[in-house]
């Protein structure tokens, strides 16, 4: 973490490879919400399916933006090299949907919501603690591997 601090350049992609997060986010947020309500799917079936959608926009961002000088490598071995870092990436994620939910949901029972309001708090809260939990992971090996031939 103190190179991201410390080095201007690593600010900047850090910061930029929080803004693909961002719009990662927002692209599992509205896929795991869309598919929970059409098609009733339980939180973990529906959290891997907009996980997936969401890990194949952040890698044409990052490869394109966050990354440019990085496209000297191969498309299909960085692809593979960030895929197999998002895979662990998702079975960090896993757990914290598995649990986390019935917890939190359990959190806000006491809570005067109406029964929908809680599911969906209980699904969106923990989505976002996982996010961010697996930003932090997702950054630092594909910087340090996925995405290893460029300078600091």
């Amino acid at each position: 973490m103190t190179i991201v601090l410390k080095n201007p350049a690593e600010r900047t992609r850090f910061l930029k490879f929080a803004v693909v997060g961002l719009i990662g986010a927002v692209i599992d947020f509205g896929v795991m919400n869309l598919i929970v309500a059409l098609a009733h799917a339980p939180l973990v079936l529906a959290g891997t399916i907009s996980f997936i959608c969401a890990v194949i926009s952040n890698f044409i961002w990052n490869r394109f933006w966050t990354y440019p000088e990085s496209r000297t490598k191969p498309l299909l071995g960085q692809l593979g090299q960030f895929a197999l870092v998002n895979a662990a990436g998702l079975l960090i994620r896993l757990p914290i949907l598995k649990f986390g939910e019935p917890a939190l949901g359990k959190l806000l029972e006491s809570a005067p919501l109406v029964s929908r309001s809680i599911q969906f708090i209980s699904h969106n809260g923990t989505l976002a603690l996982a996010i961010g939990v697996v930003m932090m992971w997702n950054f630092f090996v594909n910087r340090y591997w996925t995405y290893n031939d460029i300078d600091n």
